[in-house]
């Protein structure tokens, strides 16, 4: 009998050892708005991964799921598009980030707004929403501080339907791309 005891309250602690690892690590978050259209769609559920920026900092593309700006009661989702020192502008229908213009395969529409040159501060991100011309995101003013960093979107699990890892795109070979290419041009 005191083995039997021994083995479920093993089991027990097991369980709770492991559902709170889990909850440490993973959340699940409801997208509530269609700011982030077409990627996400309202009611779908996103699995978050928490731990990922435990080893390292956000990247240009990464889809971060973050407490809301201004007090505001509900968490946001939005991609990053600026790190920290990063000048970023919105004209001619594009986001231009250190002077390079994004290829974004992901957005709904392209803005339809102008944001003139601004530099990202320290240990702070400029995200936007996929549905550009109706998000709540930086274009409207606020930077996205780190602390405020829940963590990355890593899985669509509801609906059955849309059950997907989330796509990654990775901008900052953009840039990359950009820099060598004019390095180039300058050497030739």
């Amino acid at each position: 009998m005191k083995s039997f005891l021994r083995e479920v309250l093993i089991t027990i602690i097991l369980a709770l050892v492991i559902f709170f690892g889990a909850r440490a690590v993973f959340q699940t978050f409801v997208v509530l708005q269609s700011s982030m259209k077409p990627s996400f769609h309202e009611g779908e559920r996103v699995l978050v991964n928490k731990a990922v920026y435990f080893f390292g900092e956000p990247k240009r593309g990464d889809v971060v799921i973050f407490k809301a700006p201004n007090g505001q009661q509900d968490d946001f989702i939005k991609r990053v598009i600026g790190l920290p020192g990063d000048s970023i502008e919105v004209k001619d229908r594009a986001v231009y980030v250190n002077g390079s213009k994004l290829k974004e395969p992901y957005i709904q529409n392209p803005p339809g707004y102008t944001l003139a040159k601004r530099e990202v501060p320290k240990d702070s991100y400029f995200v936007l929403g996929d549905n550009r011309n109706i998000s709540n995101d930086s274009h409207n003013g606020w930077f996205l501080p780190r602390e405020n960093i829940i963590g990355k979107a890593w899985l669509i699990t509801w609906p059955p339907t849309d059950w997907e890892v989330v796509p990654d795109y990775p901008l900052g070979e953009q840039l990359a791309t950009k820099t060598t290419g004019q390095a180039r041009a300058k050497e030739g």
